[in-house]
């Protein structure tokens, strides 16, 4: 199980980088609770590892995020080999992966959409935009149901469907912060019929009618994914839902803000306060109540949304899993392979 030591560093790195999950954390079982803050914790490790990376110049700012997923990825074998980095995040999550039996596929699909990241990659539509989130944010979701024993492909399902709402909240609410920072994670063949040009909206970010209308579509997608999330709820164990209820509520009740703010997230950032996270809390605990009363219906069994449908394989075990995914082998690779060539130009320019 978790040391001690290392359960409280967690704590506090999660207490410190996302006050959401903290407070929807609250509300679960000790049980869950303590490998979930593990999980967070090391998710979230990985996720600043990559966002801290930077140089002094655009060359090097993209070695130093190929070398962060790089380094992840290190400490990700360190970890299924049972002989973790000697850091806090590392040890508990190498606990968590043992005693829960976590299927690789898992934290390998939140590298590789990390991976994405550091490659600057943009997404055509919105399915490109549902990868990234399957990888970022619905993995973690499948890793979630594992802590809660739970493998039905249903539930995974739902739980994933969760993952993607909440990610396409957050690139809902970060738009300005993202577009300031380079990155652009909004399906360009929407940006498109708005007539807003991708490299124009980055070079000036600005909150004309055209990206506000980009933005509310965004959330109405994550609306309709919330709903069918809310399905899945009813399949997991009694007293873990009022902890996912809390979540689902804090995350949707983030898209509720940026909608107050007339969907403007490029000057303005859509926050919620602590009246209303405590509002969330109860009502996470009356739904997680009557969930058993209430009616599952069709949508419980609905088939996966396709960019999904791996993430709910590996953790039902529904199909053999490779020690590394194709896909993660090839994205590695062309990382270290980019990374080699900006390292041997910026040799060349000094040397020059």
């Amino acid at each position: 199980m978790i040391a001690p030591a290392d359960l409280t560093a967690c704590r506090a790195a999660i207490r410190q980088g996302s006050l959401s999950f903290h407070a929807a954390s609250r509300l679960l079982p000790g049980k869950v609770r303590d490998p979930a803050l593990a999980l967070y914790a090391f998710c979230r490790l990985a996720d600043d590892a990559v966002d801290d990376a930077v140089g002094s110049g655009h060359a090097e700012d993209a070695g130093a995020k190929a070398d962060a997923v790089l380094t992840l990825r290190d400490r990700l074998d360190l970890v299924y080999l049972g002989c973790p980095r000697n850091a806090p995040a590392d040890r508990a999550f190498a606990a968590v992966v043992q005693d829960f039996e976590m299927p690789r596929a898992l934290p390998e699909a939140l590298l590789e959409g990390l991976a994405w990241d550091a490659m600057g990659r943009r997404y055509d539509d919105l399915s490109g935009v549902l990868a990234y989130s399957a990888r970022v944010a619905a993995a973690v979701g499948a890793m979630m149901c594992v802590l809660m024993r739970v493998r039905d492909a249903d539930a995974l399902a739902r739980a994933c469907d969760l993952g993607l709402a909440m990610q396409l909240t957050n690139i809902a609410r970060d738009v300005g912060e993202d577009a300031r920072a380079g990155r652009l994670y909004l399906p360009a063949n929407w940006l498109a019929a708005e007539g807003l040009c991708p490299d124009g909206f980055l070079a000036d970010p600005v909150p004309d009618a055209r990206i506000l209308r980009v933005i509310a579509r965004l959330l109405a997608e994550a609306d309709r994914l919330y709903t069918r999330a809310d399905a899945g709820v009813a399949a997991l164990p009694l007293a873990c839902r009022p902890g996912i209820f809390a979540a689902r509520h804090i995350y949707a009740g983030i898209g509720g803000a940026v909608a107050r703010n007339g969907h403007d997230s490029i000057t303005r950032r859509g926050r919620t306060g602590k009246a209303r996270k405590i509002g969330w809390l109860m009502l996470a605990s009356l739904r997680a109540a009557i969930s058993p009363l209430a009616p599952q219906g069709a949508v419980l069994h609905a088939a996966p949304v396709p960019e999904v449908a791996f993430l709910v394989q590996a953790a039902a075990r529904a199909a053999p899993q490779k020690a590394r995914s194709d896909a993660l082998l090839t994205v590695l690779a062309q990382l270290e392979a980019r990374d080699r060539r900006q390292s041997a130009g910026m040799a060349r320019q000094r040397l020059g």
